[in-house]
């Protein structure tokens, strides 16, 4: 017979999701919604955490640069499990053009280069990153998400 377990808290997992245009305008929006956002899930700026900013700003200017598709929007998508994770994914539609994983990275960002450090300040930020094929409930879309989560567990 085994001892009882005290009874589990129950986890609560917050989510915001929107489409933006694949615009400059669009990835700026983006970023000043996730900060206010992280501010109503109680997370200060300043701190590591709102690190998410800076990488929600880099994976959607890459997804209005890189991954653009005339007449189509990008999706971004914050997910907070208090006290464990926060993610971020941010998706387009252009499948053909996919960035570097965190594996294909070159050692050194170029230094002369007025451009390419974006993927740099989200591995250096992020406690794991990754690029996926683009998935709507169980659905494949064409496209692809990059996906960054951070541990708030050791912030």
């Amino acid at each position: 017979m085994t001892a009882p377990s005290a009874p589990q808290r129950p986890v609560t997992v917050s989510t915001f999701t929107q489409r933006f245009s694949s615009t400059p305008l669009g990835a700026r929006l983006a970023r000043h919604l996730a900060l206010a956002q992280l501010h109503t899930w109680g997370i200060p700026h300043g701190t590591p955490p709102s690190d998410a900013a800076t990488i929600v700003g880099e994976l959607t200017a890459n997804a209005v640069t890189h991954g653009r598709v005339p007449g189509r929007d990008f999706e971004l998508r914050l997910t907070h499990t208090p006290g464990a994770l926060l993610r971020i994914e941010v998706s387009d539609t252009r499948g053909e053009r996919r960035p570097p994983g965190p594996a294909d990275l070159a050692p050194t960002p170029p230094s002369l280069d007025e451009t390419g450090r974006g993927l740099f300040l989200v591995d250096a930020l992020a406690d794991r990153w990754e690029v996926l094929d683009r998935v709507s409930r169980g659905v494949a879309l064409p496209g692809k998400t990059v996906r960054a989560e951070l541990d708030l567990r050791s912030a």
